[in-house]
């Protein structure tokens, strides 16, 4: 008798994918329903950027069927989402052309060369993570000392790093326990 093997991908007409892909879609058109003065390279950066998150966080949730890592991969993706979009939007240090901001995409580029090279494996990812933190950490110095007073100043500039460093920690944590669970 041959094999049964369990398909584990999501139909397509899952709620929750429904869902997942229409709330971007929705808040892409808001810009343009509530006039912001939005050029058309920005919807298609923005277009860019959703459908970007959509597809990693797909990814994501057929590479383990864990909470854990799927929660962790969702976090992730989403601190990575928020990185990109407030240094896109406005800068973190002083407005969004200063060129000291291009520090953090360099902490989204080598966090994702380290995913890439753990093969999205949970203990792998969890080292990713760690080393995103501790990347975060060193610009996090790094953009105090040259914030200056510029909006949000150095305490701003330090509690919003310090967030974006809390959130890779927790999901350092989700993924090592996802590898815990796949090593039981």
């Amino acid at each position: 008798m041959a094999k049964q093997t369990q398909h584990t991908s999501a139909p397509f007409w899952n709620p929750w994918r429904i869902a997942g892909w229409s709330g971007p879609a929705i808040l892409l058109a808001l810009p343009a329903v509530l006039q912001f003065p939005w050029t058309a390279f920005d919807f298609v950066v923005m277009g860019a950027l959703f459908g970007l998150v959509g597809l990693a966080i797909e990814l994501a949730f057929r590479a383990s069927g864990s909470p854990a890592y799927r929660i962790g991969a969702g976090i992730t993706v989403l601190a990575g989402f928020f990185l990109v979009w407030i240094n896109l939007a406005a800068g973190i240090i002083g407005d969004e052309d200063n060129p000291w901001n291009l520090m953090y995409f360099g902490v989204i580029l080598i966090t994702l060369a380290g995913a890439v090279g753990a093969g999205f494996k949970p203990q792998g990812m969890a080292r990713a993570l760690f080393v995103a933190a501790a990347l975060q950490a060193v610009v996090s110095v790094i953009a105090v000392t040259v914030a200056g007073n510029a909006p949000p100043g150095p305490v701003g500039v330090a509690m919003l790093n310090l967030v974006f460093l809390m959130v890779f920690l927790g999901s350092a944590g989700l993924f090592r326990r996802a590898a815990r669970e796949q090593a039981a």
